[in-house]
């Protein structure tokens, strides 16, 4: 394996951004130094066109209803066949694309410049086995046709002209993921994931391949609906032309695994509850999505995509499919076409992987929501939120930047900004929650991206959680729970209609999108830090105008009372006048450029320079400080470059692998750093890198050359966990970061007294898994797995993981009976509902369930992974009679369920309904620090904690420098789950480690967590 990996892609990236980054450099007048073209030179800071929009999300369905006579879609009056439903929040309620026509000028209102339409394909209108309709648009049948419900293709171009014709852009909310539920199995519709490693995928020819190498290349085989596929894929008659275009009917185009668990492997080939997940790895799909997408933008002129789904869709889908569209785009004469996709993760080092190795434009800023929550709605420190835009660096490359990102508070599927103010501030009045609202869209609309208001939070919307209870009609509504909802800012309810432009949010969200549209620096200029006070208070920052040189100050202030601070800034003794908020007038920088300033409580101020500032006239001097592999990602190289100077300036960064000098991208804000991709470079691969600083103004330097070495992969065993009861035939499950091609895996396994010993090798990426053979070993020995990976050469160990020998346990089982809807599950009988899930004591090779129930007979059995495919009775039958449990008085059952003899015992206790937890999961974005294989994992048994006996749970772990949030998962699950002052479902709780170990003490009385 050479060092480049994959030397077309960085070739490519790097003869684009020479080619753009010239025309900027041109265009503004950079100075460009001795160096030859393609010579380490200062480059402008990337801004994407088009991402300088100011969005309104809005779902059609619920926004307003402008023709009622498709409110049930050309099909007959039944809810069952329409999904035509108003007075069920799952069904379609009549909103349409004529009804956002009707009322653009409410949109426009707010400052709005791209609407962002949730998707509007025509859908199947009801999943029978989901017991809802289609009115979301993500259960797509015919992906050239705007749904009939949302009034079709003409509506839509009705739309798009309008929006037009006012200046503003259309944009579509797309999926290449997967389709509506068509297709269903010989076995049954909706069944468990079958790994890659338990069933292979076969060619037509019968012959096991390697989807993942051979993902978008001309390699890619024939494949056949009756061997390929550990499931054979079925279509009922009547199906076989249900999508268009037409491929989509080809069952070889999906990934036919069944159902996914959104880890490891199965959150790239699963099913989506069933949803068709396509092959995107196959060069069909990948042409297809791009005669799709490229067919809207030539017929109805659409200006740019919101990309449903992305993390679970392969890189190089994205790799291929992205540049074909922009091409196409640009060829239409949208040269500000824009995209940006969903990665629903709180990590910059993850979600910026789209942006860079992936080339997509941009993301959605999941990370910037949860700090916008935190400082907002918490009254978090304002220190973690200046830490949180210091990563902003992640995203840094030849191309784009953290300052294109969408930035968002709430959503449709997480909930809406204004229900987690209720939840973290339970006790606040409405004029609090209020002035935090219109805190939490300051900081958005004046920080760095492009800021989304989800429609209705502009009139106080909140709901009582997220999917359906974040999703209210702006109409007048007939839903009680909607109508129940108490506004944020107005006694108005959701049972009259809420187009009240006088609301006080919505005139905050119109009076700052004028704000930012008469100064664009507010937009797109650089951000730098200048004050964050350690604990609730003051977070300023100045906005930097690079071609003006006007500099702005915002200042964002979360605490309940007016604060005072002091900041230093570009220019002495200057003079900054009051654009925005409630403050005095004028302000005057001292000799030192240090200005004192006030903020109200839960206010924000903005000031402008009253005269440009001088750039330095002089090159900055520069030296770069380091150039070392990133801890949260060893695919990274973290170059960082000191300055000595505190005037604005900016750090161009150029790298060197061997093959000529790639660009890296430009920050323009201290700390100085780029996160270089390196996965496509071998362990050990030696990269020189050079900064060149600059005035922004024609004076540049350039510092001289640093050595980095491109680090080791991390190889981590996945499975089994720490002490699991391992039975017969365990599977070891390894995961490698980053999986470069080519990588092998070797697992090894040592038993009590004797050596390490090689039992398997594989080669096929995104997880690495051997079975082995245990049969025989005496029950409770310990057996220790460590897995070793070679990359080009290099090989490096996992640590080493203990399990222990004894019985299978088996699929997951679960708890079907009559008492399953007492227990939270839509229906008895519900073998697939997660509040029946049993839980796995290791030690004990037994799974347990603690259930309140009133008396009476009972009925139950046993399920296994969420099917009655393989089910146990009495006796522990398979597909046995009913077990029966009566019961003289309401009392709390703990049924223990042996995976083994299939016998289940039942141990009644007193009838007080108070059962206490099976367990008790400290579960956050700490987790995979922790050993988990994901974050916000309620079931990983690495970050579970240890019964006390005396009514407290106790965790003790080593967790690395930085800030964290966390809540307790009881059981398992998130349907119990505790957070800031022991509120249930409440607010996260927020750690800040220095490096040492840290204590979580969880109180069931209280429900409250100490950590010391």
């Amino acid at each position: 394996m050479s060092n480049d990996a994959h030397p077309a892609r960085r070739t490519i990236i790097a003869i684009v951004a020479v080619l753009s980054l010239l025309a900027i450099g041109a265009a503004t007048g950079i100075a460009i130094s001795a160096y030859r073209d393609s010579q380490p030179h200062a480059v402008a800071p990337t801004r994407q066109p088009g991402a300088d929009e100011v969005f309104y999300f809005v779902m059609a369905d619920r926004f307003a209803n402008g023709d009622t006579a498709n409110d049930l879609g050309g099909y007959a009056d039944d809810p069952s066949v329409s999904g035509f439903d108003p007075t069920n929040a799952g069904y379609y309620q009549g909103g349409d694309l004529a009804g956002i026509t009707a009322n653009l000028d409410y949109i426009a209102g707010l400052g709005t410049t791209a609407i962002w339409l949730t998707p509007s394909f025509t859908n199947i209108p009801v999943q029978e086995a989901d017991g809802s309709a289609g009115y979301h648009g993500y259960w797509i049948t015919d992906f050239t046709s705007i749904d009939p419900h949302l009034g079709g293709n003409e509506a839509l171009e009705a739309l798009v002209d309008a929006a037009h014709e006012r200046g503003m852009a259309v944009y579509f909310d797309i999926l290449v993921n997967h389709t509506a539920d068509i297709i269903g199995y010989q076995d049954a519709d909706r069944v468990p994931y079958v790994t890659t490693d338990e069933s292979p995928y076969m060619d037509a020819q019968g012959e096991p391949i390697d989807i993942v190498g051979v993902a978008g290349t001309d390699a890619f085989p024939t494949l056949d609906a009756d061997g390929s596929f550990p499931y054979t894929p079925v279509l009922q008659a009547g199906e076989e032309d249900a999508k268009s275009p037409d491929w989509l009917n080809d069952v070889t185009v999906y990934h036919n695994r069944g159902n996914t668990t959104f880890t490891g492997e199965d959150s790239l080939f699963g099913d989506f509850f069933g949803l068709d997940d396509l092959m995107t790895e196959d060069p069909r799909v990948v042409e297809g999505m791009v005669d799709i997408y490229t067919g809207w933008i030539r017929d109805f002129d659409i200006d740019g995509f919101r990309i449903d789904t992305m993390r679970h869709v392969d890189d190089e889908f994205w790799q291929q499919w992205s540049p074909a569209v922009l091409e196409f785009a640009a060829a239409q004469g949208k040269d500000d076409f824009f995209m940006f996709g969903e990665v629903y993760d709180g990590e910059p080092s993850f979600t910026s992987h789209y942006t860079t190795t992936n080339g997509i434009q941009a993301v959605l800023d999941f990370p910037f929501q949860g700090a916008a929550r935190d400082f907002a709605s918490d009254s978090g420190s304002a220190a973690d939120l200046a830490e949180f835009f210091a990563s902003d660096d992640w995203y840094t490359d030849a191309d784009s930047s953290a300052y294109d990102l969408p930035t968002f508070l709430g959503n449709h599927d997480m909930g809406r900004f204004g229900w987690m103010l209720q939840e973290d501030n339970p006790t606040a009045d409405d004029a609090e929650l209020l002035a935090r609202d219109q805190l939490a869209h300051a900081l958005m609309f004046l920080s760095r991206g492009a800021p989304v208001v989800y429609y209705g939070d502009e009139q106080g919307f909140t709901g009582a959680g997220g999917d359906q209870d974040a999703r209210q009609t702006m109409f007048a509504t007939d839903i009680a729970k909607y109508a129940d909802d108490d506004l944020i800012g107005t006694g108005a309810t959701a049972a009259e209609d809420n187009f009240d432009t006088s609301h006080a949010l919505y005139g905050s969200i119109a009076e700052l999108s004028a704000l930012i549209a008469d100064h664009p620096a507010l937009r797109d200029g650089a951000q730098v830090t200048r004050h964050a006070e350690d604990g609730e208070g003051v977070f300023a920052f100045s906005r930097m105008d690079r071609d003006d040189r006007v500099e702005y100050v915002v200042a964002l202030n979360n605490a309940d009372e007016p604060r005072t601070v002091d900041v230093s800034l570009y220019a002495a003794d200057a003079g900054y006048s009051l654009l925005y908020g409630d403050a005095d007038s004028a302000l005057t920088t001292d000799a030192d450029g240090a200005v004192s300033l006030t903020v109200p409580a839960f206010g924000a101020v903005v000031y402008a320079s009253d005269a440009p500032t001088a750039p330095l006239g002089s090159a900055p001097g520069v030296a770069l400080a380091s150039a070392q592999g990133a801890a949260q990602d060893p695919g990274r190289i973290e170059v960082v470059a000191d300055l000595d100077t505190t005037a604005y300036a900016e750090v161009s960064f150029w790298a060197d692998a061997g093959d000529g000098w790639d660009y890296l991208g430009t920050d323009d804000a201290p700390p100085y750093r780029v996160f270089d991709d390196v996965s496509d470079l071998a362990p050990g691969t030696q990269v020189e890198y050079v900064a060149v600083a600059s005035d922004g103004a024609g004076s540049d330097a350039a510092s001289d050359p640093l050595v980095g070495t491109v680090p080791d992969p991390v190889v981590t065993v996945v499975s089994p966990e720490p002490g699991q009861t391992l039975g017969d035939a365990p599977a070891i499950t390894v995961t490698v970061s980053p999986a470069r091609p080519g990588t092998t895996v070797t697992i090894e396994r040592r038993l009590p007294g004797g050596d390490w010993e090689a039992i398997g090798t594989d080669a096929t990426a995104p997880v690495y898994t051997v079975v082995d053979d245990l049969t025989g070993m005496a029950a409770g020995g310990d057996v220790l797995y460590r897995a070793v990976v070679t990359q080009s050469g290099t090989a490096v160990e996992s640590i080493a993981v203990a399990g222990r020998a004894g019985a299978v346990t088996g699929g997951i089982p679960s708890l079907p009976g009559t008492f399953n809807e007492e227990m939270g599950c839509a229906e008895d009988w519900m073998p697939a509902c997660e509040a029946a899930l049993l839980t796995l004591d290791d030690d004990a090779g037994l799974w347990t369930i603690t259930v309140d129930l009133e008396a009476g007979l009972h009925q139950y059995k046993i399920a296994v992974n969420g099917t009655w495919d393989e089910n146990y009775g009495d006796a522990g039958t398979p597909d046995g009679a009913n077990m029966v449990l009566t019961l003289d008085a309401p009392a709390s059952v703990t049924f223990t369920y042996d995976p083994v003899t299939h016998l289940v015992a039942t141990d009644a206790s007193g009838g007080s309904g108070e059962a206490r937890p099976a367990s008790v999961t400290v579960a956050g974005d700490l987790q995979t620090q922790l050993g988990c294989t994901e974050d916000w994992d309620a079931a990983c048994t690495a970050t579970a904690m240890t019964d006390a006996g005396d009514g407290t749970w106790v965790l003790t772990a080593s967790v690395p420098q930085g800030s964290y949030q966390f809540k307790v998962a009881i059981n398992g699950t998130w349907d119990e789950n505790y957070g800031a002052s022991g509120a249930l479902d409440g607010a996260n709780i927020a750690l800040s480690s220095d490096g040492n170990a840290v204590t979580f003490v969880y109180d069931e009385s209280t429900h409250e967590v100490t950590v010391d």
